[in-house]
């Protein structure tokens, strides 16, 4: 049975007034039992809006249902959150690239944020305090600690620990067993990162494993208590444990790009 599992009957984002807001008493994290679609293809139930400039209204229609795609349109920095917060989870998203750009010359760029915690824009008005896993191209599953503030304005302490390796290029990629290195804010690299890659728009990176720009590729975090696991299109790319915050909100960022996303579920971790 799929199951949905959500605080309230949220109305579709679509409408003028956004999404609803979710400022209710804070629940204990769940943790799937069984497969959960966060996003069915129909509406937006269990789901709520940021945008950094309207907050929880999305009078530019940002996040949109089009053929049964979750269609983010990438006008406005925010997110599409989860009302749950979750722990222990394996989550799937599966998505792809539209035609829309920020109209510069650099990566497209996205990303899913983990274990989101605090009040929402609290990291520069336009994040929540996360673990971001990259999405932007020829970067897709490296990770970056985003520190925000709670409700009083105090900062908090996100942060994860991995086993890394300097690249010719001097940045710290993910690699087993080599030199522990704790990251506060700091972006940890995918494995296999080309140190020649040039971040510009639709290029490759030498041993990319995310799918070509117009493909689908399908991104997997596992979220197992303080650890965290990425795969993306099956190949495991990057790891770190002693990760804070180690639950919360996932949320799919809008970052001046286009994208669609026709999967968007968590299924129980295998014991």
């Amino acid at each position: 049975m799929i199951a949905r599992l959500c605080l309230c009957t949220a109305l579709a984002l679509g409408q003028a007034d956004g999404g609803l807001r979710d400022d209710g008493p804070r629940a204990e994290p769940v943790s799937p039992q069984e497969l959960v679609r966060l996003f069915d293809g129909h509406d937006f139930t269990g789901l709520t809006i940021w945008l950094e400039h309207t907050k929880h209204n999305d009078p530019r229609r940002v996040f949109q249902i089009t053929d049964g795609l979750l269609h983010i349109t990438g006008d406005g920095f925010g997110y599409l959150a989860t009302e749950n917060e979750y722990r222990d989870y394996h989550l799937v998203v599966e998505y792809k690239w539209g035609q829309k750009t920020d109209g510069g010359k650099f990566v497209r760029n996205s990303g899913i944020l983990l274990n989101a915690i605090g009040p929402h824009g609290g990291a520069g008005g336009k994040w929540m305090t996360s673990i971001e896993c990259q999405l932007a191209q020829g970067c897709v599953g490296d990770l970056i600690a985003i520190r925000g503030m709670d409700e009083k304005g105090k900062t908090i302490p996100v942060q994860l620990t991995s086993e890394t390796v300097l690249g010719p290029d001097q940045r710290p990629r993910w690699m087993k067993g080599g030199e522990p290195r704790i990251f506060t804010g700091r972006q940890l690299w995918w494995s296999r990162h080309d140190p020649d890659f040039q971040e510009l728009l639709d290029t490759r990176g030498k041993y990319d494993v995310e799918s070509p720009t117009q493909a689908w590729t399908r991104v997997e975090c596992l979220c197992a208590g303080s650890r965290i696991t990425v795969r993306v299109n099956g190949t495991t790319v990057n790891e770190c444990y002693d990760v804070f915050p180690a639950a919360g909100k996932i949320l799919l960022q809008s970052e001046g790009f286009e994208l669609f996303v026709r999967k968007f579920e968590l299924h129980p971790l295998k014991k």
